[in-house]
């Protein structure tokens, strides 16, 4: 199996199992910004040695200065980690909760995190006819149970948002139980700012609602490892109180500062290409006999036609050079549920034609 460690993007684990690729794998199984990292930042990079010499700011400061900048908050908002993982590691032990919330499928480290930090897991499922949404009256019950609910928007893997209207009542109905809502905005960028589903605006209006965001898929950077978190200033030096100093290295801080300065180009190129090629692959995919939910993310999950199943199909691709995720251990999915990123338009052609012969040659 690719996922050996429950994620996406193992190139080394893709070399066992298949054999080093001649020219590389193309690897679908991890959402990364296609464009790779704004102009400069690789260059900005091969020249900091002063970075790597010294230690990284524990407080993080410029960087936090920047990002409240850019979400219209006061710094004592912002919680910089290393990666959006640790934010959730680090709201964990915060919290300290008995329970904790899922809302499935959804992204494997909110359990794997939970379990580890000695919680008891409780968790709705999404329906198909909801494109795997759940219901925001079972979610609003989960909120009731536990001391932490964690909530994807745009959910992993279906890659789907709940209405604003939702997420108020769930943020609501969180303030009304004294539970924590930690809404993971992973891949929120992705979406044209006119688009998003997010509780940003109003976040003073809920002290127990928590925005988890990664810097690391956007900006083309998952090996450094940069997340941050919005919330309350209580909350947030809470989080902040448990966290390992320099656990963010300089060079994460460096590439951050530098990605905020990009300017608004390669954010509105990065929207633009995704929402043709998700348009496209999409398109692309139907006509395969794939059920394909609209997801609004920069990656598609994806129904194969029977009998074909994630396990088989995945082996298939990897074996010809390009991976792609298994979904089929998702509590709510089916043995023939794979993701895919969106890739630039070669790429995503690609692999149309590769599936699109597997897929042929097995009916």
């Amino acid at each position: 199996m690719l996922e050996k460690y429950g994620h996406g993007g193992d190139l080394l684990t893709a070399a066992e199992l298949y054999g080093d690729s001649s020219g590389g794998f193309l690897d679908f199984s991890a959402n990364i910004n296609p464009l790779g990292p704004p102009p400069g930042v690789l260059a900005l990079l091969r020249d900091a040695g002063a970075a790597v010499t010294a230690y990284p700011d524990p407080g993080h400061r410029r960087l936090k200065a920047l990002l409240a900048e850019e979400l219209g908050l006061g710094s004592e908002w912002i919680t910089v980690a290393n990666g959006a993982a640790e934010s959730m590691a680090l709201l964990l032990l915060a919290v300290a909760p008995r329970r904790v919330g899922i809302v499935e499928p959804c992204f494997s480290e909110y359990r794997q995190l939970a379990e580890q930090f000695g919680a008891e897991v409780l968790s709705v499922q999404g329906t198909s006819r909801m494109d795997y949404r759940a219901a925001v009256d079972g979610i609003s019950g989960l909120l009731e149970q536990v001391d932490l609910l964690f909530l994807g928007q745009p959910n992993n893997p279906n890659g789907v948002q709940y209405p604003l209207d939702e997420l108020r009542q769930l943020a609501q109905k969180a303030e009304a139980c004294g539970t924590v809502l930690a809404v993971d905005e992973a891949f929120i960028d992705f979406i044209p700012e006119a688009g998003r589903q997010s509780l940003l605006p109003e976040l003073g209006a809920y002290r127990h609602t928590v925005l988890v965001r990664s810097m690391t898929k956007f900006f083309a950077i998952p090996g450094l490892r940069l997340g941050f978190t919005a919330a309350h200033p209580a909350l947030a030096a809470a989080m902040t109180g448990k966290q390992v100093t320099w656990s963010v290295n300089g060079l994460a801080l460096l590439a951050g500062e530098a990605c905020l300065r990009c300017g608004d180009g390669y954010g509105q190129e990065t929207r633009a290409l995704i929402a043709a090629e998700r348009q496209r692959l999409r398109e692309g995919l139907l006509e395969l006999g794939c059920g394909v939910p609209p997801g609004e993310a920069n990656f598609l999950l994806l129904r194969l036609p029977a009998p074909w199943s994630a396990q088989e199909m995945q082996q298939r691709l990897g074996a010809g050079g390009i991976l792609v995720r298994s979904c089929a251990m998702y509590p709510g999915l089916e043995p023939g549920h794979i993701r895919v990123a969106v890739k630039g338009r070669a790429d995503n052609a690609r692999l149309l034609r590769e599936l699109g012969t597997l897929l042929q040659a097995g009916r």
